[in-house]
């Protein structure tokens, strides 16, 4: 990031690594997700489907200029997390404030807002119960009621890769650059037989898959298991 951005080295370390801090009109936030951060502040920053309920430091007030440039920013807003001070950030994508409210600390509903940046972790990939809104006879979207973790996602591609589970298909192999990190990740518990929240275990309860497996895989209910769709792959070949 350091790289990224331009940061003398002067300034790196020390405070730029936790909390959230301001270089030219951009903001980088580090947000740790139910655990205390190594300053010993906890909030309870978490996430409702894929926005993030972040909390300002303490004793911060929705007057205050660096709250006002972080609901109106000039710049773009970097939103990292992790789940432990043992584990590196992860990038999760460009923030804009959806609500706000004025408590002290502030606390502030961030959706995410790539652009033309395309942010692989909120992928609609299991959109098992769904809702319809139509706009007269044209757009149909099916919203995911479920929550989503999107550190676990992380966690299971740290321990599995980025190799289908089923098939050892690789994106970055086939495609190259515009491949690399890509796949989707499997609840092999399916989330409409969950129905409500959950402790999950990235590595025993997900696994990488890549898209064509993925629709495979729930072309019936139950859905196939692991093992069942490389036995037909096997079988068929």
């Amino acid at each position: 990031m350091y790289r990224i951005i331009g940061l003398p080295e002067g300034k790196q370390g020390g405070n730029w690594e936790t909390g959230y801090n301001r270089y030219k009109e951009d903001y980088f936030i580090f947000c740790n997700i139910g655990v205390a951060g190594t300053t010993g502040h906890d909030y309870n920053n978490h996430f409702i489907e894929d926005d993030l309920v972040w909390f300002g430091k303490n004793r911060t007030k929705i007057q205050q200029p660096t709250i006002q440039n972080l609901i109106h920013p000039k710049g773009k807003i970097y939103i990292f997390i992790r789940s432990s001070n043992k584990e590196p950030f992860i990038y999760l994508g460009l923030g804009k404030a959806k609500s706000f409210e004025a408590t002290s600390p502030v606390k502030i509903i961030w959706k995410f807002i790539d652009g033309n940046e395309f942010n692989h972790i909120f992928l609609p990939e299991e959109v098992i119960e769904t809702e319809k809104y139509f706009e007269g006879s044209i757009k149909q979207i099916a919203v995911n009621i479920y929550e989503r973790n999107p550190d676990a996602r992380q966690k299971c591609i740290k321990h599995y890769g980025v190799i289908c589970q089923v098939c050892e298909f690789s994106f970055e192999a086939v495609y190259g650059l515009i491949g690399e990190d890509y796949v989707h990740i499997h609840h092999l518990k399916p989330l409409s037989e969950i129905g409500k929240e959950y402790e999950l275990d990235p590595i025993k309860d997900l696994r990488p898959v890549c898209a064509n497996c993925h629709a495979i895989i729930h072309r019936k209910k139950p859905a196939y298991t692991i093992d069942e769709l490389k036995s037909i792959i096997r079988n068929n070949a």
